[in-house]
């Protein structure tokens, strides 16, 4: 088997070419035009960022969850509950990218009021990356954290255990600064389910010990993961794995426990349930006394000395940020795997999936 170091490079294609054959393909699926737009642009933005485990490989299992009726594309979520400031909805397994975009709307409309507004969704569709929803909110001056898990699976074990519990439970956060803002997004886990498909399918190993066999012995093939009853490491592996583990229960408790929907309702198919909360730094220290110190720290990191082997101290946020600006200017690159998977769809409404830059 190969490593998963062994990568091949991905063709460039043009964003806004790409972007409208995807929302065609979600339109021609029944997706209202304004959904058919958002959750392009958060997969689309995924690639752009280097987020391609949540990116437009993701499409075509959309596609197929429509198709199904897995995903709901009618209606709206339903208001379980209201308080101002504390919100709680029910998703109704409609597209995470739609139900996300409307929970922003509304904190928007709140935040001034409220200096701090919480948002919880239960039972919604794939949210995509997390960090592609961050700039909303950070380019308004407010920081803001969002997770989201997957209660009708599982796959990440607790720390010390053999059976997977959890999902791999991303985390993030977005800081707003004076310069860029910082843009977080992790997960609990070592790696994603789907880069364990992806690494598995393609007869590639992890890079390094990642999982655990049924029986409990670390092992650095996907394939125990994906037909041998294994389980994803929590963040940390073997030595500090207690840190992921402990993080996966915090977002366990966010996402499902305020929602009041979760693992112990034995829900099934494709559940994701998101916490939202947005923080308005003015009903606090003041915003200008935040940018300060954000903007301080942050460059405090870019100036700290390098280790051998680093060209510069990033913060999280850095690299996607260039992605982000490479692909606008010269493409995004896209997995030759996306380009097949999309091609037989494109064919089913006329198109050809267009050619690489």
């Amino acid at each position: 088997m190969q490593s998963e170091r062994s990568v091949t490079p991905a063709a460039r294609y043009d964003v806004e070419t790409v972007r409208g054959l995807v929302e065609r393909l979600f339109v021609e699926s029944g997706m209202a035009e304004t959904v058919a737009r958002e959750v392009t642009d958060c997969l689309l933005m995924a690639d752009m960022m280097g987020h391609s485990t949540h990116g437009l490989v993701t499409a075509p299992w959309y596609l197929e969850e429509i198709r199904r009726g897995g995903m709901n594309i009618e209606g709206g979520y339903e208001v379980r509950s209201d308080r101002g400031a504390c919100v709680a909805w029910n998703g109704r397994r409609l597209p995470g990218a739609w139900l996300i975009n409307r929970a922003i709307d509304l904190a928007l409309e709140r935040i001034a009021d409220c200096g701090v507004f919480t948002l919880t969704i239960a039972d919604g569709h794939h949210t995509g990356a997390l960090a592609t929803y961050l700039p909303r909110l950070t380019e308004r001056g407010l920081m803001v954290q969002l997770a989201c898990s997957g209660p009708a699976s599982g796959g990440v074990a607790p720390f010390g255990g053999t059976r997977g519990i959890f999902t791999p439970n991303p985390l993030s956060a977005g800081i707003p600064s004076r310069r860029d803002p910082v843009l977080l997004d992790i997960s609990c886990s070592i790696t994603t389910i789907k880069r364990s498909t992806q690494l598995a399918e393609a007869g590639r190993l992890y890079p390094g010990v990642w999982a655990l066999d049924a029986e409990g012995n670390p092992s650095d093939d996907p394939q125990v993961l994906m037909s041998g009853g294994g389980s994803l490491l929590p963040v940390g592996g073997l030595d500090h794995g207690h840190k992921g583990y402990a993080m996966a229960l915090l977002v366990e408790a966010l996402t499902q426990g305020l929602s009041g929907v979760g693992r112990k309702d034995n829900l099934t198919g494709i559940a994701m349930n998101t916490f939202l909360q947005v923080i308005d730094p003015a009903a606090f220290g003041g915003s200008d006394a935040f940018l300060d110190e954000t903007t301080w720290l942050i460059d405090a990191c870019h100036a700290n000395p390098p280790r051998p082997g680093v060209d510069a101290v990033r913060v999280p946020g850095d690299r996607a940020r260039g992605r982000v600006e490479d692909a606008r200017n010269k493409g995004v690159q896209l997995d030759p795997v996306i380009v097949t998977a999309l091609e037989p769809y494109a064919s089913r409404i006329g198109e050809a999936f267009p050619s690489s830059i």
